[in-house]
This record gives structure tokens, sequence and C-alpha cells, in this order.
């Protein structure tokens, strides 16, 4: 799954548009078991004390007590026959499971939601066989558990197989989980319906009754009836159509391979499509509705390409016989791996060759590559259980580096990487972190485990460990991995398992170091032997948190240590000491020297360690290349040292160890172990620096505290800043074009400049970005505006109440997501407050600003110094109407809180926030979220507190 929200720049992922229960109760009717709907608390009601038992919804016993499903039965093969009726807005549906017995039973425990049960029977091999009707089940609804119970009149016996035969209905849901529908407009303003599935994580028990576990894999043979004027899709190809009565059709599709029920998928729809064929001869088509047929060929392009690499690199053909990626107009995620069938947003898929920028590009590519990457890690093998989901959406995100590097050079996508680690590092420095491997029951705490630490740690850890075992043995390893637990599932330790065989077969030297065939590493470089992977693999996915390496130069000698990285707690704070106890990594280290360019390898198992260096150095820098997760404190002269190499010739240091540097100096202000006036110093040698991502970085920091300041309405400093800002990088904005040239990273750079020159009032970009606006709006919006500058146009031109009115038309009428994200994002940034309600109220109605882009928007609002009090008031006071649109524990709701909240630094806006949080906890809605926000807050306050006086002083110094 891909999880992102457009224009959560802050939460995630760089400068890219991001994106961003109720079961069966039993009334006792004549035939008829009706699933209705109870509200259930998120805490979720679980007992794992032997002696309780639950209640079903009819007074009677219910016969299990667990959030989790028995293993006395597993599923084996479920026939699916689903008929929705796009007209009703509902379903019809059928099912028979077969099940093997493996302990001898009365009972039959299936997940269950929103389902209306009209009858279940049970057959044994023997009836089935002779054809004898199925017998009657009970049928127990415990709606806390999603759960139902199958009661049988015999017992089932063990090792034997039976068939469950379930007729059910429901409603097409209105949210984006379950089996769902979705509406579109086409360019003659008529509203069509679709139906379609999104399951993942515990969501397949809303479309059919299941063991909806990872674990119970099955195989799935899918009829789904529809209209002729629609198609059907599911994961495997269609073998048959019938003609019905009536005019319907049903379609058959192949039986799938083995797999687990997130990954079933189904949809109803009326789109058209594009298709190729890779060189292994697997089916590739893209579908959308009908009027976006010319943004379908990116995606085309990008996925037959992609799909080549991995086959080649896993060594593993992709099992099945097509892929289709469909465009889904309201979707939650960015995008879902359902096997054979992988849905996206719009904005994830669609490539507008008028409106889609660089960036968009870039998202959609990675998005891909993510998706497709699941295809092996989640599908193929998949994780035993939901606190491993790393294992799933770690590996796809460190794929993503991998397969984009290889298919598009020109992206330069390992520049990126560097964002996936820096994004999670600021969460993983707070105390209410999480270890990324975590235990996880309930479905909201399950929706919680899709976050950062999963993806974007688990992809750094990764690239790490790739970087300590060498790219050939790293890549032995998994396909090691993969080809023992294809169509199994599989935990961290069996990962840790096939990376050491992968140096065990044969490939360890004399001295027990596993080298690279490439790459032979320094013999500093500590034994490698079964189990060593995992000793020190679980220490970055068992406890949580990251270190930071604090290293001291004497002469020839480095003395180094380890010590937890906490921002926002200061070492003379009284609560650092104890923060700090019972932590410690195995941290392999790199470094290189001003004397030698040479990458000198060391594992760091203990607290305190003494390197002896070679030769006499001026400097020393750690974490080579920023390939390991750890931040690098330079004590005595070790930071002045550096910063006097990069003013005066900063190409002797790496460019990706001069991005380190800059992140690395601005986290640990943050952490109270660098002066601020340090950091900023640190950046004045970016008028010589010519990397693009590199100036990107050192940006983003100064725009960082001009946004903090101006937020706070602290205007002596805001407007040094924007002076000192336009004042240095004026030679740099004053030379770009306003154009779509040059490589991917010079066009993401041009694209933030002018944005932010224009932000800060920058007369010439001002006057540039209103004249192509006015051009727009005389040529009845057909100018094509290089897409690069276009969300800044459009921007520009949202300052005027004619221009904004324009633009909402616009809006409405525009056919590309791409441009809609764009205009969405310039609509926010109005400051009438009045127009800011006005876009909220529109959010909330969900028909001209779609549902899904809701939390987008408040997000983009609450970024703009008049709309974030606004929001936070609104978050406020429509809670319970929000909750009817987000699942609690959803990606948007964590985006909503999160965006409303982390931006505060005041100690009466904590205190706000603390009561709004207690307030929810009292009526049973916790989230880890609320946590990392108070967190955030106070970190906000300190870090002005500490740093407020010296910037002001710096900024007067230095203009």
């Amino acid at each position: 799954i891909f999880h992102s929200s457009a224009m959560i720049n802050s939460l995630r992922k760089l400068l890219f548009n991001i994106y961003i229960g109720f079961c069966c109760s039993e009334v006792i009717l004549p035939k008829l078991s009706i699933c209705s709907q109870f509200s259930v608390s998120s805490s979720y009601q679980s007992s794992e004390d032997p002696g309780a038992f639950a209640v079903a919804t009819n007074g009677e016993p219910f016969p299990w007590y667990h959030l989790r499903l028995p293993n006395s039965v597993i599923p084996l093969h479920y026939d699916l026959f689903v008929h929705p009726n796009l007209t009703s807005l509902d379903f019809v549906a059928s099912e028979m499971i077969e099940i093997l017995v493996r302990d001898t039973t009365q009972f039959i425990i299936l997940h269950c939601k929103d389902l209306e049960i009209m009858n279940a029977t049970l057959q044994s091999e023997e009836d089935l066989r002779d054809k004898k009707p199925g017998k009657k089940l009970h049928v127990l609804s415990y709606p806390a558990h999603e759960q139902i119970a199958l009661l049988v009149p015999e017992k089932l016996m063990a090792d034997l197989r039976y068939y469950v035969a379930i007729d059910f209905q429901g409603k097409l849901a209105n949210g984006f989980e379950g089996f769902y529908k979705s509406t579109y407009r086409t360019l003659h303003g008529e509203t069509r319906i679709i139906a379609v599935t999104d399951f993942q994580p515990t969501q397949a028990r809303m479309a059919f009754p299941c063991f909806d576990e990872p674990l119970f894999k099955a195989n799935f043979s899918i009829k789904i009836r529809r209209e002729s004027r629609h198609i059907a899709l599911s994961n495997m190809p269609k073998v048959k159509t019938i003609e019905l009565q009536g005019g319907l059709l049903e379609d058959h599709f192949a039986t799938t391979v083995k797999m687990s029920t997130y990954l079933v998928a189904y949809i109803v729809c009326d789109f058209n499509s594009v298709s190729g064929t890779t060189s292994s001869g697997v089916k590739v088509s893209i579908y959308a509705s009908p009027d976006k047929w010319n943004q379908m060929h990116y995606a085309l392009q990008a996925s037959l390409k992609l799909l080549d690499f991995y086959e080649k690199y896993f060594d593993i053909n992709y099992p099945l016989p097509k892929l289709d990626l469909v465009a889904i107009p309201d979707f939650g995620p960015g995008a879902m791996e359902n096997w054979g069938l992988i849905t996206y947003r719009e904005t994830s898929l669609l490539f507008d060759p008028r409106t889609s920028s660089v960036s968009d590009k870039m998202w959609i590519t990675k998005v891909i590559a993510h998706e497709l990457a699941h295809q092996w890690f989640g599908n193929l093998v998949t994780m035993e259980w939901w606190n491993d989901i790393w294992l799933n959406e770690g590996f796809a995100n460190y794929m993503e580096l991998i397969s984009v590097n290889a298919t598009y050079p020109e992206l330069q996508f390992d520049d990126y990487f560097f964002d996936v680690c820096y994004a999670v590092i600021t969460r993983d420095s707070l105390n209410s972190s999480r270890p990324i491997s975590k235990p996880a029951e309930t479905p909201t705490q399950i929706q919680e485990m899709f976050d950062a630490v999963s993806y974007n740690k688990g992809a750094c850890i990764l690239n790490m460990l790739k970087d300590f075992l060498g790219e050939e043995k790293f890549q032995e390893g998994i396909i090691h991995y993969l080809k023992k637990f294809s169509y199994r599932n599989a935990k961290n330790d069996d990962l840790w398992g096939s990376l050491s065989n992968s140096c065990l077969e044969g490939d360890f030297t004399s001295g027990g170091i596993c080298y690279s065939d490439s790459q032979v590493k320094s013999d500093t470089l500590a034994f490698l032997e079964e189990n060593k992977i995992k000793e020190m693999m679980t220490t970055w996915t068992l406890q949580k948190g990251i270190p930071l390496v604090v290293v001291k130069q004497d002469g020839c000698s480095l003395s180094i240590q380890q010590e937890r990285f906490l921002e926002g707690v200061f070492k003379e704070d009284p609560e650092w000491r104890a923060l700090q106890e019972r932590f410690l990594w195995h941290i392999p280290l790199t470094y290189s020297t001003s004397s030698s360019n040479t990458i000198h390898r060391h594992i760091l198992k203990s607290k305190t360690d003494t390197l002896d260096l070679a030769e006499k150095t001026t400097w020393v820098k750690f974490n080579v290349d920023s390939n390991g997760y750890y931040l690098v404190h330079y004590e005595g002269h070790g930071w002045d040292q550096l910063i006097t190499q990069l003013n005066q010739n900063h190409t002797l240091l790496r460019p990706k160890d001069r991005i380190g540097l800059i992140h690395d100096a601005f986290q640990l202000v943050s952490a109270g172990r660098m002066t601020l006036d340090k950091a900023l110093n640190l950046t004045r040698y970016l008028q010589h620096e010519t990397s693009s991502p590199i100036l990107l970085k050192g940006l983003s920091y100064l725009e960082l505290l001009y946004h903090m300041m101006d937020r706070r309405n602290i205007s002596d400093v805001s407007e040094n800043l924007k002076r000192y800002l336009l004042w240095y990088f004026k030679q740099m904005i004053d030379t770009q074009s306003w154009s779509d040239e040059g490589s991917a990273w010079d066009r993401m750079l041009r694209s933030v400049l002018l944005r932010l020159a224009c932000e800060l009032g920058h007369a010439p970009c001002i006057q540039k970005a209103t004249e192509l606006f006015s051009q727009w709006m005389e040529s009845s919006g057909k100018l094509n505006i290089p897409t690069d500058v276009l969300k800044i146009v459009y921007s520009v031109g949202a300052q005027t109440t004619a221009g904004w009115n324009y633009l909402l038309e616009q809006y409405e009428l525009s056919v590309s997501s791409a441009e809609k994200n764009k205009i969405l994002y310039a609509l926010s940034t109005s400051r009438h407050q009045e127009k800011l309600v006005k876009l909220i109220e529109l959010g909330m109605e969900g028909k001209v600003i779609k549902t899904q882009d809701l939390a987008a928007l408040i997000h983009a609002i609450a970024r703009n110094p008049k709309g974030q009090q606004l929001v936070w008031n609104f978050v406020r006071a429509n809670w319970t109407d929000l909750l009817k649109k987000f699942d609690l524990g959803s990606f948007a709701m964590r985006t909503i809180i999160s965006s409303t909240t982390s931006f505060f630094s005041s100690k009466d806006e904590l205190q706000e926030v603390k009561q709004f949080f207690e307030s929810l906890s009292a009526q049973g809605s916790h989230l880890d979220i609320f946590q990392i926000v108070l967190e955030t807050i106070t970190k906000n306050i300190k870090w002005l507190e500490k740093n407020l006086p010296t910037l002001r002083t710096w900024l007067l110094v230095n203009i």
C-alpha cells in the first residue's frame, strides 16, 4: 500500500504532491441473519482471560473471545460470486469456502463486518460427492471483534475437508474501505458510479465473510455479475462471460494463486485501457475513466520497464498472466498492491503532459515501482502478522530506490532517497517513537502500523544493511528469502536467516568476513557468522529510536561513543539520562578522512570504542554517503574543520556527505548539541554549491525557520529572514527560467526557488507569475504554462478575488488530477479567511472537492498562517463528522490531527491540544499520534526558547 496526501510536504517525502465495525448481528427471523451496524469503541473489547466468554448480539454465548482467529480451521479455496447494483448501491453475493479442519471443533470463526447473512450451510466431502444438501448452520455475531461463529450440528473432525456455503448481501460502502462506490464526472457533466474494493489491512471482511488474517492464504475463484455497459476486473484474467436473462452478463475469472484475503480485488466500471506486453509475455494494462485516455501512456511505459527489471532482479517471474493498474477516482491511500489488479489514486498513476510536473513524474514512477515490488514482497511472500508490516512496506520503499535508479537513471532517484530517511528521523528521535516491529492487535492499532517507521525506517535500515553486506550478497540473500518463502508467510528472523545464508554458502574468507564479489571490505569489519546479522539487525527492529555517534579526534586517535539521539530533550535536562538507559545498537560505521578517500568500516557494538587512524588528518567524516541510519556529532574542533573545508573547497567532500552534514547539523540544534549560529554558518558555503539536491536541502531548513517565525508572528525575525533569503539566493533566483528545461533535479530546484521567491514577495517573481496567470485566464484556461511553474502561477493568481474564483471554476472543470492538485494548493494560500472557510465546507460536502482530498486540504490550509487557527478550531468542532468520513486510525485522520497541531509552539497551544486529546481518550478514541504531537509541540517551544535570540543576532550580523 502507498499512503500519501497531496501537499503534505512536511509530513512525507520531499517536494512531491504527496498522498497521501460492525459485523453480522443475528436477529431470529425465518431464514435470515441480519448483520446490523453497531458502534464499536476504538479500544476494542478484548479478553485474554481463559475463563472469559463473549456474548453474541442475540444474548447467546459466543464461543471465541480472542481477537485473532483460531487455527483449528484453515481455508483452502473460496468460490466467490458478487453482483453489485450500481443504481441501488448494494450487492448480493454468495461464497463456498473449502476448509481443512486441523483440530476437532464444533464451530467455525470467520471475520465479518457490515454484511447481512441470509443463509449458511455446511457439507462434508461425502455430502458434496453424493450431492446431499448442506446442513444449516446457526450463525452468531460478535461485532466487537468483527467476527461471526458458525455453529455446526455435529463436530468437525480433524484432517477432513468441509465446504461452507454462505449467502449474504450488503450496501456499497460510502468511504474508501471494503466494497465501496466511487464516482467521477464526464466532460459533459454526467456523474457516473463505479464499484471498487480496497481491503488492506482488515477490510476484506466488509465484502465477504472470510478468514481475514494474512496467515490464512487460500485460492480464490471469483465470478462477477454486471450490466453490459460495464466491465468487470479482478486479480486474474477473465476466462469466460455468460449471458443471462435481462441483459446481464456474468464474468468468470481464473482461480488465483495462493494469497491472503487483503490482496483480493474486484472492480465494476466503464473504464478504457491501454495495454502492452513485457519481455516475458505478461500483459500489462492501465485503466482510467474514458476522458483520461491520454494520461495513461507514461504509466504503461514505466510499468513495463519496472516489471521487466523486477523479474530479472529477483530471478523469479511475475507469477500471473496479467497485471492491471487502475486509476480510481475516490481512493484512500496512494495505491494498493492487490495481486494482478493494483489500484491507485489518479494522482499516483496518471501523467498529463500538459499539467504534470517533473515532481509528478517522479511521484508516479516511485509509486508504480513501490506497488510492483509488492508483487514479490508482500504478495508472493507475506508477513505472518501486521507487527512485521515493515517486511512488506520497508522493502517496497527500498526497492523503489533500486528499481527507479536502474530503469530511470535520469531521475537521479538515489538523491531523493535521503528524504525517505530524513523524514522518519524527526519522528524516530522523539521518545514517543516505536520499534519497527511492534505488537498490533486491533484494526486501529494495525492501521497505525502503516506509518513512516514501517515504510521509511524499514527502507533505510535495509539500505544500510545492503551497504554493509555489499550489493551482490544482499541481492542473493533476498532472492534466497523470496524463493524459500514463496506463497508462504515470513517473519523478521526468516529474512535475517536468508541474508546470513547468502554469506554462509561459501562466501566467508578464512577470517570469517562476508565479502562482496566486487567490493572487498576493510578487515576492521567484524566477523559475520550465522546469527550475526540477526544479532545486529534486531537492535534496529526491536528497539525504537536512532543512535547518535559522538566522535572526538585527538591526533591519530578517534574516540567514538553512541547514545540515543533525542530531539527536544537536552543533555542537561534531568530526564535525559533515564531516556538513555538500555539503548544499544550494533552500528556499521563508515568513515573517510581529509587525507584519504578510502571508506573505512567498523562495527560499533559497545557504548564507547577507540579507532586508530593510519595517518594524521585535518578532518574525519563519518557515515559515508549517508548510507547509515545514524547521526554524527563531532566534538572539539571537528565541526569547525568540516565547515572550513566546505568554505575552502566543498568538492573534497562527497555530494551525499555534504547533504548529510547539513541535515545532521540542524538535527543537532534541535537536540541542544550544536548552536544554531554554527549550523547557519555551515550553510554559508551554499553560494558556491552547484548540486541541486544539496541546495534544496539547505534551502528547506532556512525556509522552515522563516515559516516558523511567520506563523508565530515574530515579525522582526521573519522580515530579516525574508531579506536574507532573497539576498543570499538572489543570483540563483534571477537566473531561473520559467520553463521545463534541464535535468529532473534542476527543474525541482527551479520550482522551489521560484515558489519561495513569490511567497516572499520578490517583485520580479510576482510580476512574471501575474503576467502568465492573466494570459491563462484570457485564454479561458487553454494556454499551456510550463508544468514546473504551474503551481506558482496559480498561487499568485489566487491572491485576487477574481483569480481565486476563476481557479475554483477551473478546478471543477479540469479532468487532470495533477492540475486539480495544483489549483487546490493555490486556493489554500489565500489570505482571506472566508475563502479558506469555503474550501473546508466544499471538502466536507465532498462533491466539488472530493472527500479523499480533505486531509490534504486541511494540511495545506494549516500551513497558511491565516488558516492555522481556523482549521484547528474546525477539527475540534467537527471531530464527530470527520470520524464518519475516516476511520480513527486511518492515515487521513492521523494527517488531520498532525497537520493542524504540529506547527504549534506556545505553552497555551500545548495546553489546548492536551485538553482536546484528553477529552478524546476519555471517549475511547486514543491514538499513538497524540503523544507524538504533544512531544513535537514541546520540542517547538524549547527550540524557540533556546534559539530565537541566537537567530535574531545572527541575522543582524549577516544581512
